[in-house]
């Protein structure tokens, strides 16, 4: 992990019916891009979701007026800075089309380290048993040491999958699932969705699904 290094989330509102035309322009820009999503499940259709990184600290104002410099048909942005915790280890982004899940958490500041440890503890049962990758879990810039607010992103081949994941079979999975129910209730909050990489190198994703 390298320790200057600065990941900011963006949630960018196309005109309507222009998310595909941003996102183009988005990835074609010097810009630090990470990712760019669309929504799957639970986000507007002309929505997209974008992680940056910098190598050095930048602040989400920064990080938005950089990205978004001469975008077309941008109604509405708003970002927020991470950094990063268990994963990712480096910048290097994901690559393969599927179901990307974008989980946010409010955990209790004392809760905080078991709740790293119960993912740390999780982590490679479930990746074994779905096909699964854990992307990332990056802890938001927070002034307030009470609450921490943070994002887990995982990736699954498909919603099918995403489903599968929550209905455990066998001893294995069953030991995982509750690792991971620990886990949730240490959450004063929590809430999902998910999302379609279209920055994904392998298949493009065009299905209408919102």
């Amino acid at each position: 992990m390298t320790p200057a290094m600065t990941y900011v989330h963006h949630r960018i509102t196309a005109a309507p019916r222009q998310y595909q035309a941003l996102a183009a322009h988005l990835k074609a820009q010097a810009t630090p891009v990470y990712g760019i999503w669309r929504s799957q499940i639970g986000r507007p259709r002309d929505e997209l979701t974008v992680i940056t990184h910098w190598p050095t600290p930048a602040t989400a104002e920064q990080a938005q007026s950089t990205l978004l410099q001469n975008a077309p048909d941008v109604q509405d942005a708003t970002s927020e800075t991470m950094t990063p915790t268990l994963r990712p280890a480096n910048p290097a982004p994901p690559t393969r089309q599927g179901n990307y899940a974008f989980r946010w958490f409010r955990t209790p500041g004392p809760d905080w380290p078991l709740f790293l440890d119960l993912c740390a503890q999780a982590w490679p049962g479930f990746e074994a048993a779905y096909d699964s990758q854990v992307i990332g879990l990056w802890r938001v810039t927070t002034e307030d040491p009470a609450t921490v607010t943070s994002l887990l992103l995982t990736r699954r081949p498909d919603l099918a999958m995403w489903e599968r994941s929550k209905l455990p079979q066998g001893s294995a999975e069953t030991q995982v699932r509750e690792t991971l129910n620990r886990r949730y209730d240490l959450c004063t909050w929590t809430v999902v969705h998910t999302s379609t990489l279209l920055t994904a190198e392998d298949t493009e994703d065009r299905a209408r699904w919102a």
